[in-house]
């Protein structure tokens, strides 16, 4: 047996191998100088004719194999025999026992074996084979014709399907192509082409059109606002306005965006922003205050700034400490632009529905001259033409609960040794009326208390104050004569009547209450204004007050 041919791998070398010779796969690899399939070796084979070997049979060199007999196929070998080569199987084919012929080897034929996949592959590799491809029989095996992509028509528009990148909306997918209970394959659908498919499409471009357009509209008009908003100036008027004139209401504590809000309400400025800007610009814009200003619509935010300082144009009502209603009364009528004596005519007659503590209504004597005395506290208020005076009233009146209600005045009445919550705003109406300074008003309400005390043996619980006896009057005099005051027997003349009047005599501010709830502790039983103004002294004895008077005669010329 020769050698020529041996592979070196793992199988022995056979003369019947199929392999072997110019016609099988042993030649084409050594002269095209590709790996053997047995050893992964070129394999040498000599061009020139071989002699005839007589078969033989029984086992090959030393590897103990059996060769094949008359009739026998070769193993199938598998992918793993052929050294990582993918390489289809051996077809099978019936092998003559006779001599091997040299040169090339005429096809054999194929018997047929129902496992075989490939029944009808060419039997030797290198031959002329048919090409199968587009027919029933090509590898891998046609899809079935419903699932079979149609080439595209001679001149229709090349239509990739949803598969390939196109979107289901486009391709007309879902809508109603087909009847119901049917399903047609793709290539079915797709080879129409036809003028539906393209104008869906162009339907469907120029609503993506659209949209797009209509988007980038809106990015623009956004993003113009934007910046108009960040950066531009703020949308402003020209001038002073319209002849149209409005009253806008500025709450106490109110800053510039929030006046701004209520001017652009009122729609006196076109925008927040320029009226802040005006406001900052101006040296003395933080000083506005709260309470009602009369402006015209449509001004420039730097006019209206301009305007809100004027104090012509501030329709407001101003309650000072110690003030009586009755001016207050007459400044309400006057900015309201009513007839003299209206508010006053509703404080007498509505004041229960005005907003009158419980202990203020419940308390109140019939010999009271006002209900409302000692409840208008002292403040700024609006009051334009248009409002109604129960409606500045309610807000005095409502400041005045604020304060009030700070304090438990039931609790501070008893400690104090008085009756109720009224007699504590009374006594805080004398400090204020007879007080000029705040250092004053602790001590002046410690006199008030002495001299109620029942211990008094100076006084005997009469306050003797010309505050008492002038509110009463309705004036305001410190030169009363002693008969006049003796003469009167009023409830408010306390030179006649002891204990403090039955109401308070003017509206205290904070610093008065908070006197009357503190009194001083150093026994001060008089108080004389030695220079009849400004300037007030306190004595704890009657000759000492008698000191002092002597010494208001000197600066009075008497």
């Amino acid at each position: 047996m020769t050698e020529y041919g041996r592979g070196r791998g793992s199988e022995p070398w056979h003369p019947e191998d199929p392999l072997y010779g110019d016609g099988g796969w042993g030649g084409q690899q050594a002269r095209t100088g590709q790996q053997s399939p047995y050893g992964g070796q070129p394999q040498h084979c000599p061009e020139q004719p071989q002699p005839q070997q007589q078969p033989q049979y029984g086992d090959w060199g030393t590897g103990g194999q059996p060769a094949y007999g008359p009739q026998q196929y070769p193993p199938q070998y598998d992918q793993q025999q052929y050294a990582g080569q993918t390489q289809q199987p051996y077809p099978q084919q019936q092998y003559d026992t006779g001599n091997w012929p040299t040169g090339a080897q005429p096809q054999l034929s194929y018997t047929g074996d129902p496992t075989d996949p490939y029944p009808q592959q060419a039997a030797a590799f290198g031959g002329e084979q048919p090409d199968l491809y587009g027919t029933p029989d090509a590898y891998p095996p046609p899809e079935p014709p419903g699932r079979r992509r149609a080439e595209p028509e001679p001149g229709a528009d090349w239509d990739p399907g949803p598969d390939q990148g196109e979107h289901a909306f486009f391709s007309g997918e879902g809508e109603n192509d087909d009847e119901p209970g049917e399903r047609r394959g793709r290539g079915e659908r797709r080879g129409r082409g036809g003028k539906g498919k393209r104008s869906r499409n162009g339907c469907a471009c120029l609503v993506v059109a659209l949209v797009f357009g209509g988007g980038l509209a809106g990015v623009t008009y956004f993003g113009y606002q934007f910046y108009q908003d960040r950066f531009g100036a703020a949308p402003d008027y020209a001038g002073e306005g319209t002849d149209e004139q409005v009253t806008v209401e500025i709450p106490k504590g109110a800053a510039g965006a929030e006046i701004g809000r209520r001017l652009k309400a009122a729609g006196v400025v076109k925008s927040v922003d320029a009226f802040v800007a005006a406001q900052s610009q101006n040296p003395d814009g933080e000083s506005i205050q709260a309470g009602a200003y009369l402006l015209n619509k449509q001004m420039s935010a730097k006019s209206a700034v301009e305007m809100m300082l004027d104090p012509k144009s501030q329709n407001n009502v101003m309650v000072t400490p110690g003030q009586r209603n009755v001016a207050v009364y007459r400044a309400i009528d006057e900015k309201l632009g009513l007839e003299s004596g209206t508010t006053e005519d509703v404080a007498e007659k509505q004041y229960k529905s005005l907003g009158l503590p419980s202990w203020a209504r419940n308390s109140t004597d019939a010999q009271v001259k006002d209900p409302l005395e000692g409840f208008l506290f002292p403040g700024t208020y609006p009051a334009a033409k248009g409002m109604k005076p129960e409606a500045v009233l309610k807000e005095m009146i409502t400041q005045a609960n604020r304060q009030y209600g700070q304090y438990d005045l039931d609790a501070q009445a008893k400690t104090l040794n008085l009756d109720n919550p009224m007699q504590v705003i009374t006594v805080a109406s004398l400090v204020q009326a007879e007080g000029k300074t705040e250092d004053d008003f602790r001590r002046m309400a410690e006199v008030v208390y002495n001299r109620l005390s029942p211990d008094n043996t100076e006084t005997y619980q009469l306050l003797q104050f010309d505050s008492t006896f002038n509110y009463l009057k309705g004036e305001s005099n410190i030169n009363i004569s002693e008969d006049e005051i003796n003469s009167n027997q009023d409830p408010y003349n306390t030179y006649t009547q002891k204990g403090l009047p039955p109401g308070p005599i003017g509206n205290p501010g904070a610093e008065a209450l908070k006197a009357a709830l503190n009194p001083t502790d150093d026994g001060w039983m008089y108080f004389v204004a030695t220079d009849g103004l400004n300037k007030t002294e306190f004595a704890r004895t009657h000759d000492e007050f008698l000191d002092l008077k002597d010494k208001f005669n000197e600066s009075a010329g008497n």
